[in-house]
């Protein structure tokens, strides 16, 4: 059953006894920030509009904190320092797992209000992603939606959030209105019985997993919500000649490459419809793999086995995939984590600059215990 709550007190009576909490906020821009896009997902322009919690499959509660939508909404918010001070102390417990889908936010937003989550903690989001997806390959992080997963899962089409929404934020909607109960609870809900269902895939399948998701990433899921909030301080210039330096080795690479095959088109990855045509057609080497389409993979683990093949029946061609895996290397390297990490580091700040500003801006820990 879903149903809203509006006192601390409901709030203690739901979570007593209970060791396993999934948990789910709602967030909003605040004032100044309302007209600036994706701002409800950064905790330094946001705030948590409501909390929910469940015990159980099928049972959750949703807390509202801060609404708008008319002054009845309003006299229903819970907002006093005894319910941050429960909280804290609820998310520091020792006793009870606390799981959420996409840790890193929630983790994020309750460090605003000076909680560090302790463990044991609990990323479902983390879990999907060690889940085979088929028998070839594990999930990756675009089919680990909560609303993607609890399709597959349960058959259940979970409502939208722009269906929910429309043009307006969470905070807008009525606290207590049916669409906005349901829609809250079932995030917690639902993440509540991801936990027995993937746990359970893990101890039929594969048990270590399930120990990487408890002990390793979801603990590192808290840290990584901890750095959003404060960012790090990064050295703008040596990124930049990093950058120079991955472009200088694609380029050379790229002309060692062409002096074994000529003048094939490679493209940025050396995956082009040109280059497959070489080896498998014009080299006449065996087809490692198919893709989902049926198309002749050459992906990372093709080049290897065809590496290898070659060691035996074609050593002449043994460099080439050498050159082709460490062209890839350099490639990976400047488009995902050079271009990637520059395009988002704050404007006008140097790495000391940017590091002082972060000090200014950390919360005032209410709870922390060795570990974190």
């Amino acid at each position: 059953m879903y149903k809203p709550i509006h006192s601390l007190t409901e709030l203690q009576t739901y979570l007593a006894d209970a060791t396993l909490v999934a948990f789910d906020f709602e967030t909003s821009p605040t004032d100044e920030y309302r007209n600036e896009p994706k701002t409800a997902l950064d905790p330094h322009k946001s705030q948590i509009v409501g909390m929910s919690f469940s015990v159980a499959e099928g049972d959750a509660v949703y807390l509202p904190l801060a609404h708008q939508n008319g002054e009845d909404s309003v006299t229903l918010n819970l907002r006093n320092t005894e319910l941050w001070d429960y909280l804290a102390d609820f998310f520091t417990n020792p006793e009870v797992t606390k799981i959420a889908h996409n840790l890193a936010f929630e983790s994020a937003f309750i460090y605003k209000h000076g909680i560090v989550l302790q463990e044991p903690v609990y990323d479902t989001i983390a879990a999907a992603q060690l889940i085979y997806k088929n028998e070839k390959e594990f999930r990756s992080l675009s089919d680990c939606g909560l609303k993607t997963l609890v399709s597959e899962y349960y058959d259940t089409k979970l409502p939208s959030y722009s269906a929910t929404v429309g043009e307006r934020h969470f905070d807008e909607l009525n606290p207590t209105d049916e669409a906005t109960v349901n829609y809250a609870c079932a995030d917690a809900d639902y993440t509540f019985r991801l936990y027995h269902t993937l746990n359970g895939w893990f101890d039929r399948f594969l048990p270590n997993h399930r120990f990487i998701v408890e002990k390793v990433e979801s603990p590192t899921a808290v840290y990584v919500g901890l750095m959003r909030f404060n960012r790090l301080p990064v050295d703008r210039q040596l990124m930049v000649e990093k950058r120079s330096e991955a472009e200088r080795q694609t380029v050379q690479l790229k002309g060692k490459i062409e002096y074994i095959i000529g003048d094939v088109p490679i493209g940025a990855n050396a995956s082009t419809a040109a280059f497959k045509k070489y080896i498998f057609d014009e080299q006449q080497l065996p087809k490692m793999k198919s893709t989902d389409k049926d198309k002749d993979a050459l992906d990372d683990e093709t080049l290897i086995l065809l590496k290898e093949w070659c060691q035996s029946n074609k050593p002449d061609l043994v460099e080439l995939f050498e050159l082709v895996q460490e062209y890839r290397h350099w490639g990976k390297l400047k488009s995902t984590y050079i271009d990637g990490y520059i395009k988002h580091i704050s404007k006008g700040l140097t790495s000391r600059q940017g590091n002082s500003s972060m000090r200014s801006t950390r919360p005032k820990i209410k709870r922390s215990v060795c570990g974190f």
